[in-house]
């Protein structure tokens, strides 16, 4: 696809709030900075700015909790309010244990805690808060992409990212729960081996990879790099949306 990508830290964004416009400031960083788009760049944003731009955050003060929400909060030492919000984003409990809930999103997202989260989610007048997953992160990606080729004449992706853990290994690592202007999928079923062998099973989620890539230098706690820019992919593949990365459960071995 590509012999070498530049990958580089959007400088000097604001701290988001609630209805900031958020291609507009990733927009105006760049020029400040005096960096462009170019076509095929990919713009990397972290999930959260996004939820905080669109006003996913929740009022923990507000929350009146149900009784399973109580009961499954004794359970694991959580804050049962907490519990309620992470219930009220999910479609089940795939397993739980004390501190943690793996949980199916109403997305088909399989993850902790439903995407809830009290990290970098500073309180308002005094009022515990948390942050809950894009509406649309698809969505999202596409109107963030669409305002920015606009301003920049510009070709490009755009991803919103997440960090994830994994089954049976340790550590969480940047995903795509959002894509647009990109083939969150490539399908290399049918196509030829370095040796002329057909592949049978080989489909790249190339939406992860680029969060992946990213998250090297969004990191994780204060390093307050929400937005990177990938420069050097090249693809062919229609584009499709990171919702295609949700494995159907009819192809899910563990249910």
């Amino acid at each position: 696809m590509t012999a070498r990508l530049e990958l580089f830290a959007v400088p000097g964004l604001p701290m988001i709030a609630s209805g900031a416009p958020l291609a507009t400031l990733i927009g105006n960083a760049l020029a400040r900075a005096g960096d462009t788009l170019r076509d095929r760049d990919v713009v990397v944003v972290a999930q959260k700015i996004v939820s905080k731009a669109e006003g996913r955050s929740v009022d923990l003060s507000a929350i009146s909790p149900s009784p399973e929400a109580i009961r499954l909060a004794a359970e694991i030492g959580k804050d049962p309010r907490h519990v309620e919000v992470i219930l009220s984003e999910s479609r089940r409990i795939v397993r739980s244990r004390p501190h943690l809930m793996i949980m199916q999103h109403r997305l088909g997202f399989v993850m902790a805690n439903a995407g809830v989260d009290r990290s970098n989610v500073a309180p308002l007048d005094g009022a515990p808060r948390v942050l809950l997953l894009p509406e649309d992160p698809d969505g999202s990606a596409e109107a963030i992409r669409a305002a920015l080729a606009a301003r920049f004449g510009a070709r490009i992706g755009v991803v919103i990212s997440d960090s994830f853990g994994r089954p049976w290994r340790r550590g969480t690592t940047g995903v795509a729960i959002g894509a647009a202007g990109l083939p969150s999928l490539i399908d290399l079923r049918g196509a030829p081996d370095l040796f002329g062998r057909t592949l049978e099973v080989s489909v790249i989620g190339l939406a992860d990879e680029i969060a992946a890539a990213a998250s090297l230098l969004q990191g994780q706690a204060a390093e307050a790099q929400p937005v990177v820019v990938v420069r050097g992919l090249n693809w062919s593949a229609p584009d499709l949306p990171a919702s295609a990365l949700v494995r159907p459960p009819e192809e899910d071995l563990f249910p």
